[in-house]
């Protein structure tokens, strides 16, 4: 018996659940295998969702009609606005999640999409088509063969995958699960590069055994929302997280186990993240930082696990274990296992195209850490636009592209695929050269239009978005064109150490000021008199237009005259090496990361101005 899919995904963790989730509710019949059907969307490390950048690319999700977010908010534990003292382009949402609940609520949406099935397995080979080299299929280590037309791979940290704790070392994909041996072998036959990577992870505590009374309370703030949908909302009760330090005595004892690191003794192979190093990397490198900030984060609520951030490490777990005890506050505490580093292959990201195929063969694509990024947030984008491209390719539809302009997702995967990784791929705001554009607060004016078009956001929901948006503009005329007197806001303004006013003056003129909140305005003297409903989100957007628009203007023009770029297309077959008027070095990495567009190519490290007026002249611009 031969049994057939559209697509099917390998790798059940962030990335393979937008990927199967979307593809399916496009149409497709999709299956997802995983190694572990209890732990799908596994928060494998640390059980929180957004922050700095990564909540942008969770709100984008949402916007496009993905999962995440509503899981997110389903299973928030405890939340932060982060960066809220800088302005609205940098600031980013953070949830603590509980993670036996959120990895459960995927599984109960992915159960619901009528397309979709699931398979616990290993994939350890695709089958080709000889005559025309493209998908046939995928072959399991339980020696089964499923029929397909395409295949998205996200693999995680499983391939070859090799965790180290001290100097013992063993095969696994995470800790007490196997790897997964043959496809990074097959892919090599196939002319794919793969490297080596190394993430990590820290002890687990027993919150038993540990003493609150001596750390920092970080409370919640009220709980906020990624998804745009206000039906999800977590109901769980809300817990704290906690705030320690190291100091020098806990460094000595860390070096006592420097002999005996992986990490230092060049066992490991694999290039670590630069932006969650170990803690024996922090005290290595910044041998005259005398203390390292550390967070104590709850797991769950129906356990008294807890995750120590900052404290990865893949020291002997016994030097672990007494560095942490001398922790103010762990002097009592117990674990319920030590940290580790993984290393594992991946493939890298300038041999795929910007729909995140492979450029040699179709129908072939990947997302996720096999493409040499590190976080769920960054995964589950890559899926969706893995996902949606599956799909679009076997229906004759257009490739789904978002540029740099429009969305984190496109600044992460324009520069994957034109820069490529020489370490795990992390995004930042700063990594936004548009950032102002792209904030987390209007991911859905910027997406949901084009989630709509998809057909992965309901009309009831686009109509929704529209009366939101109707409202903002109607709120924004009427204090563009309203008048207040003194009499009516002084009072308030010199509370907030503001100016008063000597005269009557339109409502902007008092909203534009940056120590005034129109939310706090508006709760404290009512000024907007219209006729929509209007919540804090709605004015926050209000507020953003108005004290920001000048710089969004400018933004927007800017990319304008740089999006021009992306319109000057590139064959894919042109031959770099027939314009001798290129410099060596650009002819060298054109040919090897194959641009689509000029704009893809003046982001490819060493291509010179000059070299892109060669480019811009030759093809007619």
């Amino acid at each position: 018996m031969q049994i057939s899919y559209d697509i099917i995904v390998v790798g059940g963790g962030h990335a393979g659940c937008e990927a199967a989730a979307v593809a399916a509710n496009l149409g497709s019949k999709v299956l997802l295998i995983s190694m572990d059907l209890t732990k799908l969307a596994q928060m494998s490390c640390n059980p929180a969702i957004g922050g700095i950048g990564k909540g942008q690319i969770v709100r984008e999700i949402d916007a496009l009609g993905g999962y995440t977010a509503k899981v997110t908010d389903l299973t928030t534990i405890h939340f932060r606005m982060l960066n809220q003292s800088k302005g609205p382009a940098m600031w980013s949402p953070r949830s603590q999640c509980d993670r036996m609940l959120f990895s459960l609520e995927w599984r109960k949406f992915l159960e619901g999409i009528p397309n979709l099935s699931l398979w616990q397995d290993d994939v350890i080979d695709v089958l080709l088509d000889e005559s025309s080299n493209t998908i046939k299929g995928v072959v399991t280590k339980n020696g089964i063969t499923f029929q397909t037309k395409s295949v998205i791979l996200t693999n995680g940290t499983f391939l070859n995958g090799l965790i180290h704790i001290g100097k013992h070392h063993i095969e696994g994909g995470r800790i007490g699960e196997s790897n997964s041996v043959g496809l990074t072998e097959r892919l090599d036959q196939l002319g794919i590069k793969s490297g080596r990577m190394k993430t990590g992870t820290p002890v687990r505590v027993d919150g038993r055994t540990v003493d609150f009374s001596k750390m920092i309370v970080q409370e919640s703030d009220p709980f906020g929302s990624f998804s745009f949908d206000p039906s999800f909302k977590s109901q769980l009760p809300v817990q704290h997280c906690y705030i320690v330090h190291t100091d020098p005595i806990v460094h000595d004892v860390l070096r006592e186990g420097f002999s005996d690191s992986p990490l230092f003794t060049g066992r490991i192979k694999g290039v670590g993240p630069r932006y969650c190093p170990s803690i024996e990397d922090k005290v290595h490198t910044f041998a005259g930082k005398d203390s390292h900030q550390l967070f104590l984060e709850p797991e769950g609520i129906y356990t008294y696990e807890m995750y120590l951030n900052g404290f990865s490490s893949s020291l002997p777990w016994n030097i672990q274990f007494k560095a942490m005890r001398l922790i103010p506050g762990f002097e009592n505490a117990n674990i319920l296992r030590p940290g580790y580093a993984i290393e594992y292959d991946y493939f890298s990201p300038t041999q795929l195209k910007p729909t995140l195929e492979s450029k040699l063969v179709p129908n072939l694509f990947f997302a996720g850490q096999v493409n040499g990024t590190t976080g769920y947030e960054e995964a589950a984008g890559q899926g969706m636009v893995a996902g949606i491209n599956a799909h679009n390719s076997l229906v004759g539809k257009e490739p789904f592209i978002l540029n740099r302009d429009q969305a984190y997702i496109g600044v992460m995967i324009d520069d994957l695929i034109t820069k490529g990784v020489d370490e795990p791929y992390r995004v930042f705001t700063s990594r936004a050269e548009f950032r102002i554009l792209i904030r987390q607060d209007n991911a859905d004016e910027r997406l949901v239009p084009i989630g709509h078009s998809l057909g992965l956001i309901s009309d009831e929901q686009f109509k929704q978005f529209e009366t939101k948006y109707r409202a903002i503009t109607s709120i924004y005329n009427y204090i563009q064109t309203t008048s207040i007197s003194p009499s009516a806001v002084n009072q308030y303004l010199e509370e907030h150490n503001s100016s008063p006013l000597g005269q009557k003056k339109k409502l902007i003129d008092v909203i534009i000021r940056p120590e005034i909140s129109l939310p706090d305005i508006q709760d404290s003297l009512g000024l907007l008199k219209v006729k929509e409903q209007y919540n804090r989100e709605i004015l926050e957007a209000v507020e953003i237009r108005i004290k920001y628009q000048g710089y969004i203007d400018k933004e927007k023009l800017i990319a304008d005259k740089i999006s021009r770029l992306e319109h000057v297309p590139i064959p894919p077959l042109f031959d770099f090496n027939s314009l001798e008027s290129l410099s060596t070095e650009a002819r060298q990495k054109l040919t090897k990361h194959k641009p689509l567009s000029i704009g893809m190519a003046k982001r490819i490290p060493g291509i010179s101005p000059s070299d892109i007026n060669v480019l811009l002249v030759f093809f007619g611009r």
